[in-house]
């Protein structure tokens, strides 16, 4: 793992969390996308070498909206770049971790992404996330 791509944070109002992180950060967002993979909206903010992932549910039946229902607003997840994340997925099946995709997938900010579980992670749902070239 390379580093710390980005922090995933949930929100119930998304024009409300753009406008707070905005502010706090001191930048604007550079980028709103649908992932109807996930039946997620993103908003990426950037601050220095740190991204901030902030998720909006799309339905009520989304992992966003659960997560909220169950946990609250707040982080929902740690994003780490990898280089080849097949060769990292595999690496963490063999570490004895879980995996919540059996294969990458398209996930937001032209990146393939996995989940690890956050049973096999310390309670921290891990995301892999590897650029797609072109």
């Amino acid at each position: 793992m390379n580093k710390i791509e980005h922090i995933g944070i949930a929100v119930s109002d998304f024009k409300a969390a753009c406008s707070l992180y905005e502010k706090l950060l001191n930048t604007k967002v550079y980028k709103v996308e649908d992932v109807l993979s996930e039946n997620v909206k993103t908003a990426f903010l950037q601050s220095g070498p740190n991204k901030i992932e902030l998720l909006e549910a799309l339905s009520d039946d989304s992992p966003i909206a659960k997560f909220i229902a169950k946990k609250g607003e707040g982080i929902h997840h740690i994003a780490f770049e990898v280089e080849d994340i097949r060769v990292e997925m595999a690496r963490l099946k063999n570490e004895g971790f879980v995996l919540l995709n059996d294969e990458p997938r398209l996930g937001a900010d032209n990146k393939l992404v996995c989940f690890v579980h956050p049973k096999s992670a310390g309670g921290v749902l891990v995301e892999l996330c590897q650029e797609v070239h072109s």
